[in-house]
């Protein structure tokens, strides 16, 4: 028999989320720096550099590696034997509690992205909880803790079908992947879960991506069993779509595919897919009752040595002098440098301002000629001008881009991954442009950011209307004034070069 104490499981539940928030899992750390050396794609390769350059000014400065420090999600096995000194607080309240502790941390303020009555008012909690718990009831006289802090960007990009049993689960994953886009960052890995019924399958998936990077161990040694010839022909295919990191086309989409399964009905084969960003945070500890659980802290040598410099073709730009003259001579896959003031804006100020328009209302913010960049920025601390402020997902903002380039003056836009057909067109109609900032790189990206102020709808806390004053901000050009999609033309070429090598090969 083991007696926990309450105040262990939420002191180790403030410190694995605060851990989490700057520590990238070692193993995804290699296995991304053998993508960076492996990869012959130039924009997925500089992608990938400043990915890793951030996970490493994360774990040196000890702040967020991405803005959206997630919705936490946590897996509590207790054992049988497992008693509680007390009985006052349930094991939501203690998550949550640890929860509402490391969000709120004034040395490192994780940004609360969790909003109440999510089919009405959608009002922010303020300490990003509830968390979501799964309790399972185990042998033992301990606890096994597996927590998570997921992105917005990839969860959102979860897929489900009910299969027949004789279809290939391996033919669904490489049809879909496609159609997720870039949102989920990319990359990551998947997890696939197999069976029970359709919730359970979330659940597999969901708890299979805590498990480690090891992907290149099952290639060397075999695989044993059915799960592992999958997980095998997932990898494979999956990184000959050429999607690549951020979607620009590249060798490396995914750098692991975990599947949990369990039995299901025989007339039934249910499938859930979820993957995980370039973001990826989680670990797993243990309580025994001999106190709160000790984190140690990776050495900063176990992170490479990467360095990312711009190229030649560079185009450095002050945003305040632009015209529409200007930006058509950017084309897709340019790297730019943007200095001046940008605006932000999100899907709530979107709405907003939607709807302010609809009504003949004065907007709050002069957006003619502006840049808005999609981000919801985590809290400043010290003398930082903002905190990490990488970009979120731009297709959310699909729906309003129509109207903010007819109707407000806007130049442009800056967020991450692609932009659906109809929004290309509409950009190209504007003679606009949408450029791309990496996602998984907030804490990197902030450096860029010198001043930063709320001027508009500051009650929506990060959604809030920021100007920010950027000095050498780097981007890439996605979709440039003639309509042209970098998130097109990437993938179908290294799609091509890919199957080339490979036949090459054979031959």
């Amino acid at each position: 028999m083991a007696i926990i104490k309450q105040q262990d499981l939420i002191d180790s539940i403030e410190d694995a989320l605060q851990y989490i928030s700057y520590y990238h899992p070692i193993d995804f750390i290699q296995a991304l720096e053998k993508a960076y050396h492996k990869e012959e794609s130039k924009a997925a390769k500089d992608a990938i550099a400043q990915i890793l350059i951030n996970s490493r000014m994360s774990a040196q400065g000890k702040r967020p590696i991405c803005q959206d420090t997630g919705i936490v999600t946590c897996f509590v096995k207790i054992g049988m034997a497992v008693q509680w000194d007390k009985t006052d607080m349930t094991v939501q309240q203690m998550v949550d509690e640890g929860t509402r502790r490391a969000y709120l941390n004034p040395d490192n303020p994780l940004r609360a992205s969790i909003v109440a009555d999510p089919a009405g008012a959608r009002v922010n909690t303020k300490d990003n909880t509830p968390a979501v718990v799964h309790i399972d009831m185990v042998e033992g006289a301990g606890l096994d803790i597996m927590i998570a802090a997921k992105g917005g960007g990839s969860e959102n990009k979860t897929k489900m079908v009910m299969l027949n049993p004789s279809d290939s689960i391996a033919d669904w994953v490489v049809k879909t992947l496609p159609t997720m886009g870039a949102g989920w960052c990319p990359p990551g890995m998947l997890g696939i879960g197999i069976g029970g019924t359709a919730e359970k399958a979330a659940v597999l998936a969901k708890e299979s991506l805590m498990e480690p990077v090891n992907i290149q161990d099952l290639i060397e040694r075999g695989p044993e069993n059915a799960e592992e010839e999958l997980r095998l022909e997932i990898f494979e295919r999956v990184n000959k779509l050429g999607i690549g990191a951020q979607g620009l086309g590249g060798l490396t989409t995914v750098v692991d595919v975990k599947i949990n399964s369990m039995p299901t009905h025989a007339a039934s084969k249910p499938v859930v897919m979820i993957p995980n960003c370039a973001a990826t945070r989680h670990i797993h500890f243990h309580l025994d009752g001999s106190g709160p659980a000790v984190l140690t802290p990776p050495k900063l040598d176990e992170w490479p040595e990467i360095t990312w410099e711009v190229g030649e073709n560079v185009r450095r730009v002050n945003v305040d002098k632009l015209s529409k003259a200007d930006i058509s001579e950017w084309k897709t896959g340019e790297t730019v440098l943007l200095s001046g003031t940008i605006l932000t804006g999100r899907d709530a100020a979107h709405k907003r301002i939607q709807d302010m328009l609809a009504k003949g209302e004065k907007l709050p913010v002069d957006f003619t000629n502006k840049f808005i960049y999609y981000v919801g920025p985590v809290d400043a601390v010290g003398d930082e001008a903002v905190g990490p402020a990488g970009p979120t997902t731009a297709t959310r903002m699909d729906k309003f881009t129509e109207m903010m380039l007819a109707e407000t003056g806007l130049l442009g836009t800056i967020g991450k991954a692609e932009r659906g057909a109809a929004t290309c067109q509409t950009i190209k109609d504007h003679k606009s442009v949408y450029l791309m900032a990496v996602g998984g790189a907030a804490y990197l990206v902030s450096k860029a950011i010198k001043k930063a102020k709320v001027v508009a709808f500051e009650d929506m806390g990060m959604e809030a209307i920021y100007e920010f004053e950027v000095e050498d901000m780097p981007v890439t050009v996605a979709v440039d004034s003639t309509g042209e999609s970098v998130h097109v033309t990437g993938p179908e070429i290294w799609k091509v070069k890919i199957q080339e090598a490979e036949n090459k090969a054979k031959a």
